[in-house]
């Protein structure tokens, strides 16, 4: 008997509760299903459905097996897609990219929530930039990426875009509540490299010369530490999402929230494993990195801003 099968009619008629509806929703003659169900009921012992000329209703035995036979059927639809990626000459794992600067709490949950999942399927995680990833993706050398927004994403199918809020690190004496990005004159500016998002890089310095912050210099720190060690000297600020406050430093929450990280997942070939990936790098995304749910905005093609050079 083909269990897979019979079980995934089974669970159609429990939901359509109408051998019709449900023989329809399969494409299939009614008197077919109903063997099969009758099959699968000798095969198992119990009776799934009381009939009538009027209704079907579950048993009690069937609505105990309901649940158990849905995860039976996600994860036979996991072998499938497992076998498909072999047969389709892959390595039997997920090639995932992720942008810098995540945090090893959101890289370890990502990685615990996936496996969760799929434990059959082996998540290989690369952290690249993300222009680096846009390209790989088109390479066929990632099968989904995790992409700072603004980006050229032609091609790729996008997951919901998140937000996340970015705030000032300040040296302790300067602590307050919300700050204002002019209480930041005159003071020199530590953000991430341009290499890692230049779209997102440029957006912000943009951003904070609109709203009357503009930097005597901007300093590149790829390096937590090295961006801590410029904020302690007393002459710098940064600007990073909400980050664990160290000794001699604190992060405040920018007033009016001018400037946000966006964020979204992406890929260009979908085999069941990298929507899953993407659903559950969203969930994780919010839970741990605080990010929200925002508005795309209309697609544009990113242009480097000409004076771009001298920003570093």
């Amino acid at each position: 008997m083909n269990l897979v099968g019979h079980l995934r009619c089974f669970v159609v008629v429990a939901e359509e509760l109408h051998f019709g509806h449900a023989a329809e929703r399969l494409g299939m003659a009614q008197p077919p299903l109903s063997q099969r169900i009758q099959r699968l009921e000798r095969e198992l012992g119990v009776r799934l459905f009381d009939r009538s000329s009027r209704r079907v209703e579950l048993t009690a035995p069937g609505r105990l097996l309901l649940d158990e036979a849905r995860e039976f059927l996600a994860r036979a639809d996991r072998i499938y897609s497992l076998a498909d990626r072999v047969r389709a000459g892959g390595s039997g794992a997920l090639r995932a990219g992720l942008p810098p600067g995540l945090g090893g709490d959101v890289v370890a949950a990502l990685i615990a929530a996936f496996r969760d999942r799929h434990p059959e399927l082996r998540l290989d995680l690369r952290e690249l930039p993300t222009g680096e990833q846009v390209r790989a993706l088109a390479d066929g050398i990632l099968d989904v990426g995790v992409l700072r927004h603004p980006a050229d994403t032609r091609g790729l199918t996008l997951g919901p875009l998140l937000g996340q809020p970015v705030g000032v690190l300040l040296p302790d004496p300067a602590a307050a509540g919300e700050v204002h990005l002019p209480d930041l004159a005159g003071r020199d500016l530590v953000v991430f490299p341009r290499d890692e998002a230049p779209g997102a890089y440029d957006e912000l310095l943009v951003t904070c010369r609109r709203h009357g912050y503009d930097p005597p210099a901007v300093h590149e720190a790829g390096n937590p530490q090295f961006a801590l060690g410029l904020v302690l000297a007393g002459t710098a600020v940064a600007l990073t999402p909400r980050t664990a406050e160290a000794p001699g430093v604190v992060w405040r929450p920018l007033a009016g929230e001018p400037l946000t990280l966006r964020t979204s997942c992406a890929w260009r070939r979908d085999d069941g494993a990298v929507a899953e990936f993407a659903a559950v790098a969203t969930a994780v995304l919010r839970r741990e990195a605080g990010m929200r749910t925002i508005e795309r905005p209309p697609a544009r093609r990113v242009v480097p801003r000409p004076d771009a050079g001298f920003l570093a």
